[in-house]
């Protein structure tokens, strides 16, 4: 069986979106995984699927997902070294940021971006700077306190498709959890 990490968006806002911890394990165990742990509130899953590929597993866990909850919940899978190259990367975009990083973002999306994707996603703009490496958009800001002052264009959204966003603290913490070597 393979290990995969599952990233689930938009869980737990407001009152309509509620999918707690415990049933987010349950569902996920019902599609026939094992090994199921979540870590935080905020849908991070671990498990082990027969299934062969990241997007078998996406599928199947999107298609529980809406039949529990009744609502769409898109859903990222990356494999344990998938995440550790992630936290990788991030360490080396962050020492080539032309300012000390204050917050550091991840986005996750659930395709490589094409050429055109990345140069629409990469920008650099006071105190704040994109890199692109793989399916992982890095976000650096100057200060903690302006994640949501940035605004992508719909564009960007659009052209991103799936894809979900954790602070490079978390990203790390499951890393360390999961990543490769579990």
């Amino acid at each position: 069986m393979a290990v995969y990490i599952a990233f689930l968006r938009a869980i737990n806002l407001g009152a309509k979106r509620k999918f707690p911890k415990a049933d987010v394990r349950r569902v996920v165990e019902e599609t026939g995984a094992s090994d199921v742990a979540v870590h935080l509130n905020t849908g991070n899953v671990r498990l082990s699927s027969r299934q062969r590929s990241c997007s078998a597993v996406e599928a199947r866990l999107e298609a529980a997902f809406a039949a529990d909850r009744g609502f769409e919940v898109p859903t990222v899978v990356v494999t344990p070294t998938e995440l550790a190259a992630v936290v990788a990367d991030a360490d080396e975009v962050a020492r080539e940021a032309p300012f000390d990083v204050a917050a550091h973002y991840v986005t996750l999306m659930r395709e490589v971006p094409s050429a055109e994707t990345v140069a629409l996603v990469s920008h650099e703009g006071e105190g704040e700077v994109t890199a692109v490496r793989g399916r992982a958009v890095h976000l650096m800001l100057d200060g903690t306190d302006r994640y949501h002052q940035v605004k992508l264009p719909a564009a960007v959204d659009r052209a991103m498709g799936v894809w979900t966003n954790r602070n490079l603290t978390v990203v790390r913490d499951l890393a360390a959890r999961w990543g490769a070597g579990t």
